[in-house]
């Protein structure tokens, strides 16, 4: 089987931000034929997303395709719940680790892997705002380190 090629649709840097991602998932999603067509043009955001899981189906509510400019009668509902695709024991596990205090889904990337649509999602943790805070120093001690060294060998 050769390498797909990965072409990354859309990123939800609110998940890392909100969130301890621990174990991720690839999903496939269902999805109607001008959906793809817009997502090929990169029409897609996955910002306010979340994921259930009801009847043993994975459901992903909140994910916006925009209509596709030519698709006029055939163009579904932007923020329409789409199904996840997965397998039932991937789904089991995700429920077992739903039912623990604190965890949730959430979708972190949109892309496709060779012609299909692909979701990864993450079991997720809640971070706490000491936690928000304790990253945001850390990122803005490391900018800061970067500028320091780049002063030092070009200044």
């Amino acid at each position: 089987m050769g390498k797909e090629s990965i072409k990354l649709i859309a990123n939800n840097k609110k998940a890392r931000h909100d969130y301890f991602l621990e174990e991720t998932y690839e999903a496939g999603i269902s999805l109607h034929g001008t959906e793809v067509k817009s997502l090929r043009q990169g029409k897609c955001s996955i910002k306010e997303a979340f994921i259930h899981i009801e009847d043993g189906e994975v459901i992903l509510y909140g994910m916006n395709i925009s209509p596709y400019e030519k698709g006029n009668i055939f163009n579904r509902d932007p923020l329409r719940p789409k199904k996840l695709l997965m397998h039932k024991y991937e789904i089991n596990k995700l429920l077992g680790k739903m039912k623990e205090k604190g965890y949730t889904i959430v979708p972190v990337e949109v892309y496709f892997k060779g012609s299909l649509v692909k979701v990864k999602i993450a079991l997720a943790k809640g971070k706490k705002l000491y936690d928000k805070r304790q990253d945001i120093a850390k990122k803005d001690a490391k900018r800061e380190a970067e500028r320091e060294f780049k002063v030092r060998n070009f200044g």
